[in-house]
């Protein structure tokens, strides 16, 4: 989107921040190459535009949770190496396998799929075998496991898959010196040992997500997987701020002042009248609710920049709007409110938002609605 986007709302983000990223991760992980996650439209930053800056930037795969992610990439023109793994029975099995993007595998069920599309495709599937080292979501376990690398193993000698990957995701990397991690790492390479012994020959091993490419490098193996960090939001405010971690924050969200207006002491603010003025004051009204993302959990709580001042949700956070108190001052209709972004000027960030709503940061990004046009800077 160009800079023509509606004044009501803007999701500005900064392209040079996220290559800006990725090179900082690289350098985080230097023997191991980066996968860009751009699952979720880029936890909302938008996947094409983010996924091709993350590419010019050194990246070398794309990562998504379902298969549908991964199509449009390539039905988009993105190129090389492209993973997804959020599989149901029924998927585009077929699509994908002649689409050339790798597979994420979780049992037995999804391998007999693949193996079907490539028969029907005419082509070799591109599978990487998931062990699920501790998290108890996707992923085979460890008493299935021997079968599931049999079975891939017959298949590959078949000519009907190639094993491009074995995989696993940390539970609890963004907490460090949880004994978990030193769990799951101990598994990991139990079943990679038993996984190579019976003839798989993965090119990527890769087990570290954003807070494990940060902080554990013995957890690097050939592939890191950055997702939330990409993005310049810290996993955890365990781990530092992102200026800590080396990362800058890639979106900012503003919206316009839709209404300043003179009210009594005692009026009461939006829905349940939650928020009471305590003296004759002025309201500024902002044009963005749930609707757009913006969590209703941070009715009372959640922080914006207006007029150079931290001011804070005003009441209830509606559908299409919120209020904030102005304590008096009157900047015009139409001035910037910045709900979040890298902090450089005195606004909130999406972990202050985070904070306030009783949550992490990720929603907080992921969640900004299709109302809001993305504007790309930097590009």
């Amino acid at each position: 989107m160009t800079e023509t986007a509606p004044a009501r709302a803007r999701a500005e983000i900064d392209l040079a921040a996220l290559r800006a990223n990725v090179r900082s991760l690289r350098a985080q992980a230097p023997a191991a190459a980066l996968m860009a996650v751009v699952k979720s439209d880029a936890y909302g930053h938008g996947a094409v535009p983010c996924a091709r800056a993350a590419l010019d930037a050194g990246a070398a795969w794309l990562g998504t949770a379902t298969p549908e992610e991964a199509l449009a990439l390539r039905a988009a023109g993105l190129p090389g190496r492209i993973m997804c793994w959020l599989w149901t029975p029924g998927g585009p099995w077929r699509e994908a396998v002649e689409a050339d993007l790798d597979l994420g595998i979780s049992g037995m069920w999804a391998l007999r799929e693949a193996t079907r599309a490539a028969r029907a495709a005419g082509r070799t599937a591109r599978v990487q075998l998931k062990a699920d080292t501790g998290l108890g979501r996707n992923g085979c376990q460890p008493a299935d496991w021997p079968e599931l690398v049999a079975e891939a193993r017959r298949a590959e000698t078949e000519g009907l898959v190639v094993v491009t990957g074995l995989w696993s995701h940390f539970a609890r990397a963004d907490e460090p010196g949880h004994p978990s991690i030193d769990a799951q790492l101990t598994s990991f390479r139990e079943m990679l040992a038993h996984a190579e012994g019976q003839g798989l020959r993965p090119e990527v091993r890769h087990i570290a997500n954003s807070p494990a490419t940060l902080t554990l490098p013995e957890t690097h193996f050939d592939l890191v997987r950055t997702g939330i960090a990409l993005y310049g939001i810290s996993p955890s405010p365990e781990l530092g701020t992102p200026a800590d971690l080396g990362l800058r924050p890639v979106m900012t969200l503003s919206a316009s002042l839709a209404l300043v207006k003179h009210v009594p002491a005692g009026h009461g603010v939006s829905y349940g009248h939650h928020y009471v003025t305590a003296g004759d004051t002025t309201l500024g009204l902002v044009p963005v609710g749930y609707a757009d993302g913006i969590p209703r959990h941070a009715s009372g709580t959640g922080p914006v920049l207006v007029g150079g001042k931290w001011r804070t949700v005003a009441g209830r956070v509606a559908m299409d709007q919120f209020a904030v108190d102005l304590g008096g001052d009157e900047p015009p209709v139409g001035d910037r409110v910045v709900l979040f972004g890298p902090g450089d000027h005195g606004e909130p960030t999406a972990e202050d938002w985070a904070q306030a709503a009783g949550t992490i940061a990720y929603e907080i990004v992921t969640r900004i609605g299709t109302r809001v046009p993305r504007v790309y800077v930097n590009d």
